[in-house]
């Protein structure tokens, strides 16, 4: 038997126009995108003689969405392409493009129309920032969405009653670069000791996939006179948001405190296994998610990704990620220090 395929399907409230889509999240594999297909039905009596259009946009939303209606705008489409399916401008046969496409034409008839788009090598992916529990509404997030509405022109307000909106998500997908090793040394020298403390971190790759453990390799060489204690090593995720502002958040998403300790003279070698899991961080504000699906589980979000000659401002939001390892020095006064490597 052939493998049954899901259909993504909504009505506007009047059943003037559906939209069908084959799914709703698109990869960007940095080289290409995937495009954005569907199939828009059409109840031709209730049209009462309007044209139908299609919409694909990204929403940079720093607001709540009921803020909106106060005059203040709360948010910024950095991306809105609008087309027309009905009366269709173009042969139905130069829009479909995939075979998901040729089969909702067959079994929809007449009244089916295919859309199709391409995203621009600029846009961002989805990506939100997680509310606290008390929170209510949207605050900050890069959103997707398809919309299909009728009217007698593109410009006319658009009536809720005879629209719909099918949010989708851009997911990022980064190649893996096997021979990149990443490792940072550091070297810290301490007062009233003649020799320092050397402390180097590495990692066995620099990418890892969602619910991948991260593996880290400690070294420590203590010709130092104190002695060191209390090592811990963490992966930090690290969010700016560039758009409207530099608000930057910094959250640990997993953690690993130890006892282990290096005297003076001595050094130590050691793997720690670290495990950066949303399901270790829910309802933390802040901490930045892939975009969200409705009654859907998401992840941390990926890391950002930006291309050549793409100006960071348009991207809404930037992800990165550090592995930190931090420790403590005892005798002749105490010290703290920390090194880090970045990741994706």
């Amino acid at each position: 038997m052939s493998p049954k395929h899901v259909i993504f399907k909504k009505v506007s409230r009047d059943k003037s126009v559906a939209v069908y889509m084959a799914k709703r999240d698109f990869v960007d594999h940095c080289d290409v995108v995937d495009p954005v297909d569907g199939v828009i039905l059409i109840d031709p009596v209730q049209l009462k003689g309007k044209k139908v259009y299609v919409m694909l946009s990204c929403t940079f939303r720093y607001g709540r969405q009921d803020m909106d209606v106060m005059g203040v705008a709360f948010r910024r489409d950095l991306f809105l392409v609008t087309r027309q399916v009905y009366p269709e401008l173009q042969d139905k046969e130069k829009l479909t493009h995939t075979k998901i496409q040729q089969k909702l034409l067959r079994k929809l008839g007449d009244n089916a129309f295919p859309f199709f788009f391409e995203f621009p090598d600029n846009l961002p992916c989805s990506v939100a920032l997680q509310p606290g529990p008390s929170d209510v509404g949207k605050k900050c997030a890069v959103e997707f969405e398809v919309k299909a509405f009728c009217g007698e022109n593109q410009d006319d307000k658009i009536d809720k009653q005879s629209s719909v909106r099918l949010t989708i998500r851009k997911i990022q997908h980064s190649p893996e670069n096997t021979k990149l090793v990443p490792v940072a040394e550091t070297t810290f020298e301490f007062l009233m000791s003649e020799k320092p403390l050397h402390v180097k971190l590495s990692l066995p790759k620099e990418t890892f996939y969602h619910g991948e453990p991260v593996p880290v390799n400690v070294e420590i060489t203590n010709s130092s006179s104190r002695n060191i204690k209390d090592i811990s090593v963490s992966v930090e995720q690290v969010t700016n948001v560039v758009l409207y502002s530099n608000d930057k958040y910094v959250k640990s998403v997993a953690k690993e405190e130890t006892n282990d300790s290096v005297p003076s003279g001595t050094s130590l070698k050691k793997d720690y296994t670290l495990y950066p899991l949303l399901a270790h961080n829910k309802d933390r504000r802040g901490l930045a998610l892939d975009g969200r699906l409705k009654h859907e589980d998401t992840n941390l979000a990926s890391s950002s990704i930006v291309k050549q000659e793409v100006l960071k401002e348009v991207q809404g939001m930037l992800v990165s990620y550090k592995v930190i390892e931090a420790s403590e020095g005892h005798g002749g006064g105490g010290s703290h220090g920390r090194i880090w490597i970045d990741c994706k």
